[in-house]
């Protein structure tokens, strides 16, 4: 399984980066470390946008064609935020995580 998944920059809202990853979690604490020398300059960064694949080869497909200029072109219309930045200016905080919960509220 693999993620495909869109950081942007918390230090400078206007820079982004797009990758490829097996592990999304592990992925994000080497960019905030300054382990990938593509992201160190930016950091800390946050994921924007992570999508999971079960093939491999779709997600490493999808990864090349959001490098592309159509591929920017479809991330800017439907995956980024505008800029990444709330009505402030600032970046929005990000949503708490969900929680589970026994009962179930479908009716």
């Amino acid at each position: 399984m693999k993620y495909v998944y869109l950081l942007r920059s918390r230090s400078q809202p206007t820079k982004t980066y797009i990758g490829i990853t097996d592990n999304l979690d592990q992925r994000l604490l080497e960019h905030n470390s300054g382990k990938s020398i593509h992201t160190s300059r930016f950091k800390p960064w946050l994921i924007e946008v992570a999508i999971c694949f079960v093939d491999d080869e779709r997600a490493s497909a999808f990864e090349r064609y959001l490098k592309s200029g159509s591929g920017h072109a479809f991330a800017k219309r439907h995956l980024w935020t505008s800029k990444g930045l709330g009505a402030s200016g600032t970046l929005p905080n990000p949503s708490p995580a969900p929680t589970t919960s026994n009962s179930s509220s479908y009716r």
